[in-house]
């Protein structure tokens, strides 16, 4: 006799999107590997210099006194100010209600998270020995602004991390069914048994709604927070009250820049050029055109107080930077900060797709060069002079920044081998319902006496046309009953004769 016939499970029906989506979680190509393969070097590179550092103590960077902070500080503040694409960005848009937004949120809140894992980590690594990172928490100064920075950021995390969270659950249900072998069981422990029920979805759609309103203040405070650390002590050219506005209007900018980054890379890689549109490569530059500008008035604002104001130990700063040994950081500064950014993004016909990543990319290098102008040469002309000297970074250095790039863009890619990096769910939302909310937001905009109007006068017509009807309804009764009444009529005179 023949045995029972094995029956299998039918395979679950996916979308056009889900298709496309998960296409990449799918498929690795050869680029992929040997990408990923030369960032783990470097990586690697970059944690041998760092034992290196433990081994030899900081004698080996080119730190001295008086300048204790240098690349790796550079680097925290970089980081972090990168951190704000995500978070701050997707949570305006989505209390905005753009409409666009729906393709670009994830992968913006994903550099949110991962980022500043290495801004964090740069402060272990600058003080020497990260075993003393621990009396921060074990013997804490409240009146330290290190203190408040270690407070802000953890509490910076733990939100952007659920924020992105949330959103990827219902894409993870999906998932769970879809996608077999090692990353189903992934995927069946991070749903923790959610199965994108209409009730369900309804109490995540309000959680997101929730915690963006909640992120904002958590993300501008902690740039704020990070400003304080170095306008909170008396040196030259950091002991100022803007600084706050600042770093908040430059940690957005790069933001900004370095999401529009992204976006051209994985639109060109994954092959999502249905997804991520001309538009919104548009709108994201109209957005960065405008931080340009500001960026450009708070930086304008900083050292022309500086020069008016003509304290002896400032102009010294500010001289290192205009017209000394820093001057080439500082000039290359404002080219890709502003000239070249703004040469591109001010025009339509160079507001393309190219000249939005050129114009990113430029501002990316110029504001990790702002941040560098920032760090070193306040600290190389202190108030109180110790020793004469140049800071020059050294290998160490150079290799762990090329290690916490490498690193971090390696977790990135990571990330789009579990995850789709467009939502799913988003963009089908946003087919189903967008233009019906999107008309009735437009209602919403119009003045309501004009809205008043066109009502009245439709019901005004309605009414006219109806009494003309009626009067010409009634002006046919009386003509067929005058006809039946004549006719009556004649019928009787013919009787008589």
């Amino acid at each position: 006799m023949n045995g029972p016939i094995a029956t299998t499970a039918p395979a679950p029906i996916e979308t056009e999107h889900e298709r496309a989506l998960f296409h990449h979680i799918r498929h690795t190509g050869r680029g992929f590997k040997i990408l990923s393969v030369v960032l783990a070097l470097i990586a690697a590179w970059g944690l041998t210099a760092w034992i290196w550092q433990l081994t030899h103590g900081l004698e080996v960077t080119g730190l001295f006194r008086p300048v204790y902070w240098g690349i790796y500080i550079t680097n925290f503040v970089f980081f972090i100010g990168v951190s704000h694409a995500g978070t701050l960005i997707s949570a305006i848009l989505r209390l905005s209600k753009a409409e666009w937004r729906r393709s670009v949120t994830r992968m913006a809140e994903v550099i949110t998270v991962l980022v500043l894992f290495f801004g964090a980590g740069n402060v272990i690594i600058d003080m020497g020995r990260p075993d003393r990172a621990f009396y921060v928490l074990l013997h804490p100064n409240f009146r330290s602004p290190l203190l408040w920075d270690v407070c802000a950021i953890s509490l910076y995390l733990t939100a952007s991390t659920i924020y992105l969270f949330l959103p990827l659950l219902p894409d993870i249900a999906r998932l769970r069914g879809k996608i077999g072998g090692w990353r189903e069981r992934v995927y069946r422990a991070l749903s923790f048994g959610y199965d994108d029920t209409p009730a369900q979805r309804g109490k995540v759609e309000k959680a997101i709604n929730i915690l963006a309103v909640i992120v904002l203040p958590i993300a501008i405070s902690v740039h704020t927070v990070v400003s304080w650390v170095f306008a909170m002590t008396i040196q030259p050219m950091w002991h100022s009250t803007i600084f706050g506005p600042y770093f908040v209007a430059g940690a957005i900018f790069s933001g900004i820049a370095a999401i529009l980054t992204f976006m051209v890379v994985l639109r060109k890689v994954f092959k999502l050029e249905n997804y991520l549109r001309p538009i919104h490569f548009d709108y994201l530059g109209r957005l960065l055109l405008v931080m340009t500008l500001l960026w450009f008035y708070f930086t304008f604002a900083e050292h022309i107080t500086t020069w008016y104001g003509n304290e002896g130990h400032e102009m010294k700063v500010l001289s290192a930077k205009l017209s000394g040994p820093y001057s080439p950081f500082f000039w290359a500064m404002v080219a890709t900060c502003f000239v070249i950014p703004m040469s591109i993004l001010c025009r339509r016909s160079t507001r393309s797709i190219r000249g939005v990543l050129i114009a990113s990319i430029s501002v990316n290098i110029g504001m990790y060069l702002e941040r560098y102008t920032i760090v070193v040469p306040t600290l190389v002309n202190p108030r109180v002079h110790l020793t004469q000297a140049l800071y020059s970074p050294s290998w160490v250095e150079w290799s762990i920044l090329a290690a916490c790039i490498s690193a971090f863009i390696l977790l990135y890619m990571g990330f789009t081998k579990l995850f789709p990096i467009v939502s799913v769910w988003e963009v089908e939302e946003g087919m189903r319902h967008g233009p019906r909310e999107t008309a009735e937001r437009i209602k919403t905009f119009l003045p309501e006496e004009e809205e008043k109007k066109r009502t009245c006068t439709t019901e005004t017509q309605r009414e006219g046309s109806a009494e003309t009807q009626r009067d010409m309804g009634e002006e046919k009764r009386a003509g067929a009953v005058a006809e039946a009444v004549a006719g009556a009529g004649a019928d009787a005179e013919g009787g008589n004769k």
